[in-house]
């Protein structure tokens, strides 16, 4: 198997997806945008793209961020789409699925940094590749927005601040609002990048301090991640299997 990544900044990376990549035997790809590389452009090689987050939202132009094309970030989710990869979306990653799918991304009720409990819905209950989950489960979280709905789209998992924290767009195609990627090790270089974030913490109930987020543990929600990932990867194998 071949994972590709879309990395939009150096402070967002892959976290605990590098090592369930390596522990698996995969090809790691990728391209980051952030030192100006070029996204794939068709017949695809990979079998699955993860869009991973970062500060710009799917309507943040070219001249914030000269680096950042959202509409060519989309296409490249509509064509994986179209040629039946597995596409899992991370945070600004998820909005772009939703953006690509045609429903646009909206704001969060609240905006979440740290560490908060999602609780699956009904569907996310009944979805297979969650069968590892708890009802709840505490995970990462650094967004102000969330990802659109499709009439078809599906949401799997809500938390008290957003609404939207996993959504199965199709069967091969989920976006995650929340982060279950994040590894300890990489956080200090986030809280560095974030600091106007931290800035309205005294008015958000959904804002820890810098602090409590370096103690928690991460390593539940990553095999749990992990799972998941394996899952999706079986039922792209057995999508292939039956296309042939």
């Amino acid at each position: 198997m071949e994972i590709h990544f879309v990395i939009h900044e150096a402070f967002e990376g892959k976290g605990y997806l590098e090592q369930w990549i390596e522990e698996r035997g995969y090809i790691c790809s990728h391209t980051l945008l952030y030192l100006g590389e070029s996204l794939p452009s068709k017949p695809f090689d990979f079998d699955c793209l993860i869009v991973l987050g970062g500060p710009q939202s799917p309507s943040t132009s070219n001249k914030e961020y000269s680096y950042f094309d959202s509409e060519a970030e989309q296409l490249l989710i509509s064509n994986s789409i179209l040629e039946n990869k597995a596409v899992v979306g991370i945070c600004l990653g998820a909005q772009l699925i939703g953006q690509a799918l045609g429903a646009k991304y909206e704001k969060s009720p609240e905006r979440e940094i740290g560490y908060f409990p999602i609780q699956l819905t009904n569907e996310g209950q009944n979805d297979e590749l969650f069968s590892d989950f708890n009802l709840s489960e505490l995970v990462g979280h650094w967004h102000n927005d969330m990802p659109g709905l499709t009439e078809s789209a599906k949401i799997l998992a809500i938390s008290a601040g957003c609404p939207r924290q996993i959504i199965r767009y199709s069967e091969l195609v989920y976006g995650f609002q929340c982060h279950l990627e994040f590894i300890k090790k990489d956080l200090p270089l986030l809280i560095k990048h974030s600091g106007n974030d931290f800035s309205i913490q005294n008015n958000s109930r959904f804002i820890q301090d810098k602090s409590e987020i370096l103690k928690i543990s991460t390593i539940k929600m990553n095999k749990l991640l992990g799972k998941f990932m394996d899952n999706l990867m079986m039922a792209y194998s057995n999508s292939r299997i039956a296309d042939n």
